[in-house]
């Protein structure tokens, strides 16, 4: 996967190299050329630039890049400026912070649906839910255990808990499912909103669309989410 990080701050510099450190190719921008210094070494690339510059931004390999983060904390006004210019030129996937309700709520008017609460949300958890395709959410009990949030698949859809067999093949138990439904927010952006359906059992149907919560070791959570991944890439 190829990130550019827009801001490396601290939340945006701890983001792109553990996104780096997964595997990754990550490009850091800063307009600040002591931060690009500071973080050149543990990334792909660092560059200095001003992000709210149409013409700077040109230099960046937007078109080739999976997901753009902008991580500007201190200048709200630099951080939404980026994240226009960002939905301006359509880039494939845009994640943007927000440090205050009104900030987000210009975000979510300017239709940016992916925002980031570094104050309650750590970069570590943030870089995981980035790296594992499919995942929603994620909560790392210790280094070898997780509990995520995925979206059931359409291999899935209209079957139980017990017909998919996900404990037998893979050893993950499904903790709980949560329906999703698409609602407006007080100034008329749709969003999803989940709603937990309680402890699953055997007999629990899923539905396409809507999120399972799974817990067990990672490697076993990999290998579904990449059998996940192979089927509907086959169909």
């Amino acid at each position: 996967m190829k990130y550019i990080v827009i801001g490396l701050g601290i939340f945006g510099a701890s983001i792109a190299e553990k996104l780096s450190g997964m595997g990754n190719e990550v490009i850091g921008v800063d307009i600040k050329m002591s931060k690009v210094e500071s973080i050149k070494e543990k990334i792909t690339h660092a560059i200095s630039l001003d992000a709210t510059d149409p013409e700077a931004v040109k230099n960046l390999p937007l078109r080739d890049t999976d997901v753009v983060i902008v991580g500007i904390g201190e200048d709200k006004g630099a951080n939404i400026m980026t994240a226009a210019l960002m939905k301006q030129l359509h880039v494939k996937r845009l994640i943007s912070r927000a440090v205050d309700p009104l900030q987000r709520m210009v975000l979510e008017a300017m239709g940016v649906t992916e925002i980031i609460h570094p104050e309650k949300e750590t970069a570590d958890r943030w870089a995981k839910r980035l790296n594992l395709e499919g995942v929603v959410d994620s909560f790392e009990l210790d280094g070898d255990y997780s509990i995520i949030e995925t979206r059931i698949p359409k291999e899935y859809d209209g079957k139980t808990v017990e017909e998919i067999g996900i404990k037998k093949e893979f050893n993950l138990i499904v903790l709980t499912t949560m329906k999703v439904t698409n609602e407006k927010s007080e100034i008329g952006i749709d969003k999803d909103c989940t709603a937990v359906q309680g402890i699953a059992r055997a007999s629990t149907k899923l539905n396409k669309g809507d999120i399972m919560v799974l817990y067990g070791h990672n490697k076993d959570i990999r290998s579904l989410l990449e059998e996940h991944k192979k089927f509907k890439e086959a169909n």
